[in-house]
C-alpha cells in the first residue's frame, strides 16, 4: 500500500491500534455491500476504508468500554 501513507494516517487517529479495527470494520462493510464514500481506483477493501479515512468520509471514536464505534 503506497497511497495513503500509515504515517498520515495515525496522526488522524488515537493509536495504530484504533486505525487497524477501525479500517477492517469499513472493509467488511465495503465487502458485505455498504456503498464506497470516496471516488477511488483500490479495488480492495482495505484500501478502500483507508482512503475514506484519510479523506474524513468517517467518524472514528472509542467509548471507553465499549470500543470502536
Amino acid at each position: 500500500m503506497k497511497e495513503p501513507s500509515v504515517d498520515e494516517l495515525v496522526g488522524m487517529v488515537d493509536s495504530k491500534y484504533t486505525l487497524v479495527i477501525a479500517s477492517a470494520k469499513r472493509a467488511r462493510q465495503i465487502v458485505d455491500g455498504s456503498e464506497v464514500l470516496v471516488d477511488t481506483d483500490a479495488k480492495k477493501s482495505v484500501s478502500i476504508a483507508l482512503e475514506e479515512i484519510k479523506n474524513k468520509k468517517l467518524d472514528i471514536y472509542r467509548e471507553p468500554g465499549q470500543g470502536i464505534k
